[in-house]
C-alpha cells in the first residue's frame, strides 16, 4: 500500500531536511509496498522490496536534495522535486535516464500522489488533477483550507480514484473527493482536533485517520464515511503520527508516531452479543465494563469501547521521523519501518495472535561513506544487519534523449478550468522521444509514445 500520508511522513519538506547535517530528505513506499524511494542531500535511491534477507538498489541519482520522490507501483516512472526548486516538479523514466516533462507550480511542492488514472499535486491551498497517461491537468481545487503540510491520500484503485484532504484547519473533517468523476462525495466529521494522518485501503473501501493529538484512529466506510472502528494507540496526549498503512488485504492497519512504539491494529467486527464467549478472566471483566459503560458519561465509556492494538513494535529510540507500512514479501506478513537515520527496519508479524514483532533484518539505506551520515545507534546482534545492494550510478543508466523535456507553467486555472483573472492557460506539451514504460508488465500509466521526431501537444485543460 502506498503510505506516507502523514504530517509527517519522512519529507523534510522544501525548506530542507530536520536540523543540521541530516543526509535524509525523504521516503516513501510505493503504492503496494513492493518499493522504496529515499530522497538525500546528494540524491535520490530506489529500492525493491522482494526478499527480507537482500535490498537490491535498483536505481541510484546524483540530483541534490530531493525531498518528495515517489515511484509509480514497479514501473519506471518517478516523480522528483528537489529543495532548489520545490515549485517545479519533475517526472521521470528512471531506466531511460530521461526526463519525460516538468511542470511548475504558484507555489512550493508539499505531496504529490499517483495511481494508475490520476497524478496529484498538492500546494498549501490548492490541489491540482492530472491525467497520468497525457498529463493534462483535469482540474484545479482552489482556496482548498490551508495544509501546510501537504497532508493528503489517493487510493491505489484506479477505478475509483477518491482523494482524501483536510477539509478545516480548525476541526478533523476530511474532504473525500473523485478524482476521475471530478466532483465531492462527502465530508467526513472525523476528530474533534485537525487532521494530521490519512491512508486509504487497497480497494478505496476504507479510509484511516488520525489528529494532531494522535490518540486515536479512526476507520471510515468510502464512499459513505460511515464510521467503522476506532482505535486507540495511547494515553499520551499531543502525540504526533507519522503514518498510517493497511495491509494488502485491509485486515490490518499499522500506525507509527514520534514515539518509539509502533502499533499494528486488526479490524475485526466484534461477535454478535448473544455469541458464546470463553469463561475466562479477561472475558469477564469485559462484561463488566461493558454493562458499566452505560452509566458512565460518554467519554470515558466511549475510550473503555475502543480497541487496542492487535501488535507492536518497539524501535530504538522516539521522535525520529519514520514511515511505516506492512507488506507480504516471501508469502509471509511484513511490518517494514523506514527512519530518518537511514534504516530500514523489517518485522515479523503474527496474523494470528500479534504481540510483540520480531525483528528479522535491518538494513542501511545510505552507505557507510554518505556525507553526512548518522547510522544512529547500533542495533545489539549484528548478524541481521545488512548493507543495501551497490545501485546503478546515474551514468550507467542515462540514455540522452532527443531533445530537452517539455516544460509547462501551471498558473491561473480556477476550479471549473476555466482561466483566472483574464490569464492565458498554457498548453499542454508532452516529451520528445518514447515515453512508454514498455519494459515494464505494469499497465504504462504514459501511452504517448512516439518516433521521437517533434513534439507534441496536447489538448487546454
Amino acid at each position: 500500500m502506498e503510505v506516507a500520508e502523514g504530517a509527517a511522513e519522512g519529507a523534510a519538506g522544501p525548506r530542507g531536511a530536520d536540523g543540521p547535517g541530516l543526509s535524509f530528505g525523504c521516503a516513501s513506499f510505493n503504492q503496494d509496498s513492493t518499493s522504496l524511494a529515499v530522497g538525500t542531500k546528494t540524491g535520490y535511491k530506489l529500492f525493491s522490496l522482494t526478499m527480507v534477507e537482500k535490498l537490491d538498489c535498483v536505481h541510484e541519482s546524483e540530483s541534490p536534495d530531493v525531498y518528495i520522490v515517489e515511484r509509480l507501483f514497479s514501473s519506471s516512472l518517478v516523480v522528483v522535486v528537489s529543495t532548489a526548486a520545490p515549485q517545479r516538479m519533475n517526472i521521470y523514466h528512471f531506466k531511460k535516464g530521461t526526463e519525460i516533462c516538468n511542470y511548475s507550480y504558484p507555489n512550493d511542492i508539499l505531496a504529490v500522489k499517483l495511481n494508475r488514472q490520476r497524478l496529484v499535486v498538492c500546494l498549501e491551498e490548492s490541489i491540482y488533477i492530472h491525467n497520468i497517461k497525457d498529463m493534462k491537468l483535469l482540474k484545479t481545487l482552489l482556496n482548498t483550507p490551508s495544509n501546510p503540510s501537504g497532508l493528503c491520500a489517493l487510493s491505489i484503485n484506479h477505478s475509483n480514484s477518491y482523494l482524501a484532504y483536510p477539509g478545516s484547519v480548525t476541526i478533523g473533517e476530511i474532504v473525500v473527493y473523485d478524482a476521475n468523476n471530478l466532483n465531492t462525495v462527502t465530508m467526513i466529521p472525523a476528530h474533534d482536533s485537525p487532521v494530521a494522518a490519512l491512508t486509504f485501503n487497497a480497494s478505496a473501501t476504507k479510509l484511516a485517520s488520525a489528529s494532531e493529538r494522535g490518540t486515536v484512529i479512526r476507520v471510515f466506510s468510502i464512499p459513505e464515511g460511515t464510521r467503522l472502528f476506532e482505535f486507540r494507540r495511547g494515553m499520551k496526549r499531543y502525540v504526533s503520527i507519522r503514518s498510517l498503512s493497511f495491509s494488502p488485504d485491509g485486515q490490518f492497519l499499522c500506525a507509527s508516531s514520534n514515539t518509539e512504539t509502533v502499533h499494528i491494529f486488526k479490524l475485526e467486527q466484534q461477535a454478535p452479543s448473544g455469541a458464546e464467549e470463553a469463561a475466562t478472566w479477561t472475558a469477564y471483566v469485559g462484561k463488566v465494563f461493558s454493562a458499566a459503560s452505560s452509566y458512565l458519561p460518554a467519554q470515558v465509556s466511549g475510550m473503555m469501547s475502543q480497541d487496542r492494538a492487535f501488535a507492536t513494535v518497539h524501535l530504538l529510540s522516539s521522535d525520529q521521523r519514520n514511515v511505516c507500512t506492512l507488506a507480504m514479501i516471501q508469502k509471509l506478513p511484513r511490518l517494514l519501518v523506514a527512519t530518518v537515520s537511514g534504516q530500514l527496519f523489517i518485522y515479523d508479524v503474527d496474523p494470528l495472535d500479534g504481540g510483540e514483532c520480531v525483528l528479522v533484518h535491518k538494513h542501511r539505506l545510505f552507505g557507510v561513506d554518505d556525507d553526512d551520515q548518522d547510522e544512529g545507534p547500533e542495533w545489539e546482534g549484528s548478524e541481521i544487519t545488512g548493507q543495501a545492494q551497490t545501485c546503478p550510478s546515474y551514468a550507467a543508466t542515462a540514455a540522452l534523449p532527443a531533445s530537452g523535456p517539455v516544460t509547462a507553467t501551471l498558473t491561473g486555472y480556477s476550479e471549473d478550468g476555466g482561466a483566472k483573472k483574464g490569464e492565458v492557460i498554457p498548453e499542454h506539451e508532452f516529451a520528445a522521444g518514447p515515453v512508454c514504460l514498455d519494459d515494464e508488465n505494469e499497465f504504462p500509466p504514459i501511452n504517448w509514445c512516439r518516433d521521437g521526431t517533434g513534439v507534441g501537444t496536447g489538448r487546454r485543460s
